[in-house]
């Protein structure tokens, strides 16, 4: 064991990683330096852009925020589990819509999607905008992902 380290138990994308990490390792560096999960994306480091979002339990989270320590014993969900190495309807949806732009931001606006279509099936455009507010664009690709959203919904794309 490392010296400080904490052993972990994490359950990421529904298979069990037995870890050796420093206390103060933030779950988004465990995922990207660790386990080589590249789609969660670092950017501000903050909470503030959505880009490391991954669902923890279901519910969209910034991995950046979070300690792994303190997510151990919960189920954690990042774009490559949601994905599976296949497309899904929300994901061709984003490509239908040419809501990728440069594609930087994409896992994390997939992570966010998938959890408001998991509670809200049939989304209005402001249950997206709510959903999607802790999302950052810097191509400004919003009104593209909000049709994406509503496409993959079932709804007008």
């Amino acid at each position: 064991m490392i010296d400080g380290a904490v052993k972990l138990m994490l359950d990421i994308n529904g298979e069990r990683h037995d870890l050796d990490v420093p206390a103060g390792r933030r779950l988004v560096d465990v995922l990207r330096d660790d386990l080589e999960l590249l789609g969660t994306k670092l950017a501000c480091g903050e909470g503030a852009c959505g880009a490391c979002a991954v669902l923890l339990d279901g519910r969209p989270v910034n991995s950046c925020l979070l300690l792994a320590a303190a997510v151990e014993g919960h189920a954690i969900v990042t774009i490559e589990g949601i994905s599976h190495g296949n497309g899904t309807a929300l994901q061709d949806a984003f490509v239908a819509e040419d809501a990728l732009q440069c594609g930087f931001c994409t896992p994390g606006q997939i992570v966010s999607a998938t959890a408001l279509l998991a509670r809200t099936p049939e989304p209005s455009a402001d249950d997206i905008r709510d959903a999607m507010a802790g999302n950052l664009c810097r191509c400004g690709a919003y009104p593209k992902i909000e049709r994406a959203i509503l496409r993959a919904a079932g709804g007008a794309g």
